[in-house]
């Protein structure tokens, strides 16, 4: 390890988890305009080094406290300039702390105080704003022109002793400063935001670690409840983010995630909690990103977050609870444990959590919600195996989960979920044209759904399956019945909601296909199946002859998966209805390119999304005025 004297600048997205819920594209792509065109060429000008590149924020070490600050001054000034006329709401600001400091460099990280007051520095410093301490402020007095504040001293998180603030002014001095940056900056296009809750899809490739304990990022601070992204509910509300895979093996990541699922699973089953979906916990997975920040986007007061480390045949978990509001940690805990006991260290993981937050119903709730059934670890294995192939949503990852799940079931034949899962892969590979036959994919996913059903009643996944087959079978109205029932047996699962929603848009009932949707994004509001959520809207709107609404969430699908064939074909369909030809044709376009050999006929077929012949032949003129063909009789 080397050690030298440094001047280091933190600095960090100001909202940066509700802006990329508002609009990820428009974000991302300003961010990135923001640093190639703007931070670094300016801080290779000031001679200085960018140690981290964050998802919102940046870590940079300079040789000069006067290089530090000036870069800091010229980065916050062009930024204002070049944004001066983007909505607040969406406009990226920055906070900017910069301290002087002994730091350790290994592998060309950096670590020590140094670095840890400057990132407490950052946290001090109001939007746009730059924040120092006393030795940076002692540096540049005399060799820079800028007004300089003196802000007093502060306690910060584990720091010894106050550090002493100064607030840099910005100025027509500050201003004056600023030498021309090194490449031209262009404006970044925006797009507006349809709904308060809803948020773009982050779909993050299961790799790789996070960041919540590098040392030289800020301890949690407190997340208002004011500036919640999204208003608390009035329940005890909780995120689980994706337990760690220490040993980084990542032959195990599917280990570390089926711990994660079985804790969110068992804790959405208490009427007492409002759980976060794994789907939008997962969106932070390899993420670099702060407790507080998490909070504040998903709209909870509790984080838990955790780590797992498999080994032989031991397994070792550790979790903490952290209450966001006040800036708590409620409490962590090490578990060194044998294999086949990780299911009591899930149940016990869950009863800390109902215990710390609300003592008085775990007697009533624990014993309703606690695991009954005695699981086999290697099923169990199986099939988070299959399940995190499931989720690659690929041919071949479709067939892999396959072959998992029925030995899931060959070793483990009583859980209901098991077989609910391979039903729901036999409907992917019905709807995708993944097998030989779709009318024998459809037979044996029902034949599936039917047995978790019997073996489970209450089980959702169970519930969801059999809904599934039957409405991808046009089954509506039976669909929609057991749709209903898994919310019933479930309401905080966001999965169930949105399919409940999905099936009342098929039935004409818009406004209850609306409620039902928008509290699935409340539940999720970064899920993974967004973009299809946005679809099911669509068609909602369709059905109830509201085309500038079905172009405009079918506009919103398509944002948010640019890759999603159903977003195009409504919007296509949409406007082609509404007499925009013109738009219609390019989005028939680019329905095309993603499937070339889609016909008319195909669709007449094929579409399960409408309970009414009518609708559906009103939604096939639409596509045909696109320009979509006909097919055979073309």
């Amino acid at each position: 390890m080397e050690r030298r004297l440094a001047a280091i600048l933190a600095a960090d997205v100001v909202g940066y988890s509700r802006l990329i819920r508002d609009d990820e594209a428009g974000t991302l792509a300003t961010l990135k305009a923001h640093r190639k065109e703007l931070i670094e060429p300016k801080v290779g000008e000031r001679k200085g080094r960018i140690v981290k590149l964050m998802g919102d924020g940046l870590l940079v070490e300079f040789p000069s406290a006067v290089e530090a600050v000036q870069c800091a001054v010229e980065i916050q000034h062009l930024i204002g300039e070049r944004d001066a006329d983007v909505a607040d709401e969406k406009r990226i600001v920055y906070r900017v702390g910069i301290n002087i400091g002994d730091i350790v460099v290994e592998d060309d990280d950096i670590y020590g105080d140094g670095v840890n007051v400057a990132a407490r520095l950052e946290g001090l410093a109001e939007p746009s704003g730059i924040c120092v301490a006393r030795n940076v402020f002692d540096h540049v007095k005399d060799k820079l022109d800028l007004n300089i504040e003196h802000l007093g001293e502060r306690e910060v998180k584990n720091i010894a002793e106050p550090i002493t603030v100064y607030r840099v002014v910005l100025d027509d001095k500050a201003a004056a400063l600023v030498t021309p940056v090194v490449q031209k900056a262009t404006k970044p296009i925006y797009h507006r935001r349809v709904i308060a809750v809803a948020a773009a899809v982050v779909l993050v490739a299961a790799v790789g670690g996070v960041f919540w304990w590098q040392p030289w990022a800020p301890d949690v601070e407190s997340a208002a409840v004011e500036r919640m992204a999204i208003a608390l509910p009035d329940k005890p509300s909780i995120a689980i983010l994706p337990f760690v895979n220490v040993g980084g093996d990542l032959e195990q990541e599917y280990f570390a995630d089926g711990i994660t699922e079985d804790i969110t699973t068992g804790l959405s089953k208490f009427g007492l909690f409002f759980v976060i979906s794994r789907n939008s916990a997962f969106a932070y997975k390899g993420v670099s990103a702060d407790v507080k920040d998490v909070a504040r986007d998903l709209g909870v007061q509790y984080v838990l977050e955790g780590s797992v480390r498999k080994y032989g045949d031991r397994v070792r978990i550790t979790a903490q609870l952290v209450d966001v509001i006040s800036d708590k940690h409620i409490w962590a805990e090490k578990y060194d444990r044998e294999l086949e006991d990780v299911f009591k260290v899930q149940d016990e993981i869950t009863q800390s959590i109902v215990t710390s937050v609300a003592p008085e119903y775990l007697s009533a709730e624990m014993r309703r919600a606690r695991r009954k059934e005695v699981r086999n670890l290697e099923a169990w294995d199986a099939f988070m195996r299959g399940y995190w192939h499931f989720m690659r949503f690929t041919r071949d990852d479709n067939s892999a989960a396959q072959s998992l799940l029925r030995k899931a079931i060959d070793l483990d034949s009583r859980q209901a979920n098991y077989h609910g899962m391979l039903a729901v892969i036999h409907v992917m590979d019905a709807f995708y044209g993944w097998s030989e036959s779709r009318d024998a994919s459809f037979r044996e996913a029902l034949l599936r759904a039917e047995r978790a059903l019997a073996l489970d009643d209450q089980d959702t996944l169970a519930l969801r399956s059999i809904g599934l087959v039957h409405f991808f079978s046009k089954n509506h109205d039976v669909a929609l019945g057991y749709y209903e029932r898994a919310v019933a047996a479930n309401p905080n699962e966001a999965e169930n909601r949105a399919l409940l929603g999905a099936a009342l848009g098929v039935a004409g009932d818009y406004d209850a296909a609306l409620e039902q949707i928008e509290t699935a994004f409340r539940l999720s509001p970064r899920d993974v199946h967004i973009a299809t959520w946005y679809g099911s809207l669509a068609i909602a709107a369709f059905v109830a002859d509201r085309d500038e609404e079905a172009a405009e969430w079918a506009r919103m699908a398509v944002q948010a998966n640019p890759q999603f064939p159903s977003g195009h074909r409504t919007l296509a369909a949409s406007y082609g209805n509404l007499g925009r030809i013109t738009e219609a044709a390019a989005a028939r376009e680019k329905l095309q390119e993603l499937l070339p050999d889609l016909t008319i006929a195909q669709l007449r077929e094929s579409l399960p999304y409408f309970k009414h012949p009518d609708d559906l032949e009103r939604y096939l003129d639409g596509l045909r005025r696109a320009g979509l063909p006909d097919g055979a009789n073309d």
